[in-house]
């Protein structure tokens, strides 16, 4: 009998961390183990409060609300003035979201963006930026500042995502350069989107418990210009509070943008569970766990930083959050493969977009052995 089915299912590319197995194969024929410098998935406890905080809210036999409960987006609210330099945000214009990664995929589609409109993400990204765009039926373009592109493909412009602290490279975009892609975008009626979830975790000139600067919010004064219209800030307690596991995210920004927002997710049962919810409102009221990780993450930095450097490899941006942006001035595969013979597995640039040929991205979301583990089997001779 023939099926007069038709082929379903999306026609997406391969995920692209399969491509790693025969490393992680490679690896884990060292003698003392894999340490595995790949993945930014948190490996720290989470937050005893925060624990608490979940427990206690856990008997919740009703449905949560999509727009997220008053208390919790008042507490992002409060977040926002003390920790991002953004004060007087409406707690309307607020709304918890199913880990920021989801938000990324799906905030073109909520958009209502279409075929022939365009989503500019940064240079060098992560991949789903551009599988967001794909799911819109929209087309995807690789660029850092909207005048590289020209007057027909900037005509189309709907969507500029913003990533600062950037995934995988470390950099920083300063108040004036974030500014710069606000006004760009108006001018088009574009939407700038600004991926911000390792601000907590700035270095060097950007860290503030050492003399730093705070990282600046695309809602930050500076930036916005006095309105958030046409603005979202996307944030998760992932890295900051070690809540991978809990899907804890949320967006803010312009108020219009945000009440379709959550009408259409009310559509789509598009909901943060509420212990989960309850849980986030805690953590964003406790600075001291985001503080007391950080050292951690400063600590690990400080440790492999040297042996990476030792081993040959040139350390570029990495100026913020869980990643080094690391080359040898070869080929990613070739780099992968000899800290692969060490037992060290880390992230190919290539995974990142063509500008990522040539590197690599080494994670500091190890323990403390395995960091140290690593740092030693840089040192060894050839």
């Amino acid at each position: 009998m023939t099926s007069a089915l038709r082929s379903y299912g999306l026609s997406l590319p391969d995920y692209p961390w399969e491509a790693m197995a025969p490393y992680i194969a490679r690896a884990a024929e060292h003698p003392g183990g894999v340490a595995n410098l790949s993945i930014g998935t948190p490996v720290d406890a989470t937050p005893e409060v925060v624990q608490e905080a979940l427990r206690a809210a856990a008997n919740a036999p009703g449905y949560p609300t999509v727009h997220g409960t008053a208390g919790l987006r008042e507490a992002i609210a409060a977040w926002f003035e003390r920790r991002r330099g953004v004060p007087g945000l409406d707690p309307q214009a607020i709304m918890p979201t199913v880990g920021s990664k989801e938000l990324v995929a799906w905030l073109p589609f909520l958009l209502g963006l279409k075929p022939g409109d365009v989503v500019v993400r940064p240079t060098v990204a992560y991949p789903t930026y551009d599988i967001g765009a794909t799911f819109a039926g929209a087309e995807h373009i690789a660029a850092d500042d909207l005048d590289e592109l020209d007057a027909a493909t900037r005509a189309r412009v709907r969507l500029v995502w913003v990533n600062s602290p950037a995934n995988p490279t470390g950099s920083v975009r300063d108040a004036e350069s974030l500014r710069r892609i606000v006004r760009q975008a108006r001018e088009l009626g574009a939407v700038v989107a600004s991926d911000e979830c390792y601000a907590e975790l700035g270095w060097g000139e950007w860290d503030v418990q050492r003399g730093g600067a705070p990282v600046p919010s695309i809602l930050d004064p500076q930036v916005a210009e006095g309105s958030h219209q046409g603005l979202l800030a996307v944030y998760s307690l992932s890295k900051q509070s070690n809540l991978a596991g809990y899907r804890a995210a949320f967006v803010a920004g312009d108020p219009a943008i945000m009440a379709n927002l959550v009408n259409s997710r009310k559509h789509a049962g598009m909901i943060v569970p509420y212990p989960v919810q309850e849980a986030m409102r805690v953590a964003l009221g406790d600075d001291a766990h985001v503080l007391a990780q950080k050292d951690i993450y400063r600590g690990r930095r400080e440790r492999i930083v040297p042996a990476l450097e030792r081993f040959g490899l040139t350390i570029h941006d990495s100026r913020a959050g869980l990643y080094l942006w690391a080359t040898a001035g070869e080929a990613t595969w070739v780099t992968v493969a000899r800290l692969a013979d060490r037992g060290i597995v880390v992230g190919p640039g290539v995974f990142y977009g063509d500008a990522g040929n040539g590197f690599i991205r080494v994670a500091l979301t190890a323990n403390d052995e395995r960091i140290d583990a690593a740092a030693s089997r840089l040192a060894e001779g050839p």
